[in-house]
């Protein structure tokens, strides 16, 4: 299959032929959400934590006696029910990782480049270059280049004029071609990818292997 190849003028300059293994595969939800489910349980830090009624400061001694007060019973001013006291139940330290087999997860981002493409979300730059970091620069060429919304641009990788000249773009975000992933494409509405980021996606992603991803 073809796409044209635009330049940063938004002018069709020639054409490119995309590995069909990596942008004309058929859509499969189920596996694409589990894959994002993974990737975003992954980022999890899951250094969330609580201290328990052992672990709080004070309540060694019984607040008042057993019985004759007219009282509720109690055996530590560290109970759960108490102001300043344990949390029962809370959460602790733990891990969120979740495995998915690499071949799960490849196809899971063909998936989801082939819809974008079939979309026309995706766009093919012949290459983009930006000498010194000027955000409006860049604005002006993703402006030419008709794209409205969210926009994730791929090179091979950029370079640091370009990098940094989309940091202060909102919706704007760069990425290198070797570290494609399920979670950056879904998140934008449009993909724009250099030729050089093409062929590399392609080298990596239209085959199984083991080698590449995250």
């Amino acid at each position: 299959m073809k796409s044209d190849v635009i330049n940063i003028s938004g002018e069709v300059v020639s054409q490119i032929e995309l590995d069909s293994l990596l942008f004309d595969v058929e859509m499969n939800e189920p596996l694409v959400h589990q894959a994002l489910v993974r990737q975003r349980a992954n980022a999890r830090t899951g250094t969330h934590s609580t201290k328990t009624r052992a672990e709080v400061r004070g309540g060694g001694r019984k607040p008042w006696r057993q019985k004759g007060t007219g009282r509720a019973r109690a055996g530590s001013i560290r109970s759960p029910i108490w102001r300043a006291g344990g949390v029962a139940f809370g959460p602790k330290p733990r891990s969120y990782r979740q495995d998915l087999p690499v071949r799960m997860r490849r196809q899971a981002l063909r998936c989801v480049l082939s819809e974008k493409l079939r979309d026309g979300s995706v766009l093919v730059i012949d290459q983009l270059e930006i000498d010194s970091p000027k955000s409006k620069d860049l604005r002006q060429i993703i402006d030419a280049l008709g794209v409205t919304g969210s926009t994730l641009l791929v090179g091979n990788p950029f370079s640091e004029g370009v990098i940094l000249s989309a940091r202060n773009l909102e919706g704007v975000e760069t990425l290198s071609a070797s570290y494609l992933n399920v979670g950056d494409l879904l998140r934008h509405n449009n993909i724009v990818m250099t030729v050089d980021a093409v062929k590399r996606a392609e080298e990596l992603w239209a085959k199984d292997g083991k080698k590449g991803g995250r």
